[in-house]
């Protein structure tokens, strides 16, 4: 009777065990899963952001990239100051590939990614007083995909090779296109704040000098309404 009882102890502490490893990798499953990015399964990702960077600061961001993406990055100064701020960007490895520069505009390409996350740094310490406008571009693509598409389709007995070719042909058209854009959209941004500048300058400075003509001309016609004022005597000569 011992020995049944022994034999169930043993028996319900190998099932609590083994419920509790089960239990374990599940949670670490589910940990892995939440802290993956979202886009991490999608062949491509483009991501444009406007930020500010006060005077004397510096901000950096982080971009996951999957191994064996092409991973590209601009970025361009859209308003504030002398119109430059500092760019860098460092890989997953934390080594520099982008030195950093004082510039207007740059970007950096990243054929195939070893996988991980980017730091894409704007330095804005050099300026002390203005802040600055800052627009970035991020993509994110995955040309491989378009082989795994060849091979499910080889898998289903169909010779659509050359079509597959001219698929992933465009797909890289289309980024360039995008980044093209995105070059140009940022030039227009710039120009469309130096047009607002100048127009608020040459208003300022149109308004002010309709000030001073005004004053001029009221203490001009003052001092000529002086020179003509004759003043009576009260005392009547005899």
């Amino acid at each position: 009777m011992s020995f049944l009882t022994w034999h169930t102890s043993l028996l319900l502490s190998a099932f609590i065990l083994i419920c509790l490893l089960t239990f374990t990798t599940s949670n670490d499953e589910t940990t892995q899963e939440i802290h993956k990015p979202w886009y991490e399964n999608l062949p491509a990702v483009a991501m444009d952001y406007k930020v500010h960077i006060d005077a004397g600061k510096e901000d950096c961001y982080y971009q996951y990239v999957q191994a064996g993406a092409t991973f590209y990055v601009s970025f361009s100064v859209v308003r504030g100051g002398d119109g430059m701020a500092g760019f860098a960007v460092r890989n997953p490895q934390n080594q520099i590939v982008k030195p950093y520069q004082w510039q207007a505009t740059a970007d950096y390409t990243d054929q195939v990614s070893p996988g991980g996350y980017y730091s894409v740094c704007i330095d804005n310490q050099f300026s002390r007083f203005a802040g600055k406008l800052v627009n970035i571009y991020i993509t994110v693509v995955k040309y491989d995909a378009w082989d795994k598409y060849a091979k499910e389709i080889e898998e289903l007995q169909l010779n659509l090779q050359n079509f597959t070719v001219t698929l992933g042909t465009v797909e890289r058209n289309i980024n360039d296109m995008l980044n093209h854009q995105s070059y140009s959209r940022n030039r227009e941004a710039r120009d469309f704040a130096l047009l607002n500048d100048n127009n608020g300058y040459i208003q300022t400075f149109s308004i002010c000098q309709i000030a001073v003509i005004i004053v001029a001309c009221s203490i001009q016609v003052f001092f000529v309404r002086k020179l003509f004022d004759v003043k009576l005597s009260s005392k009547s000569r005899i």
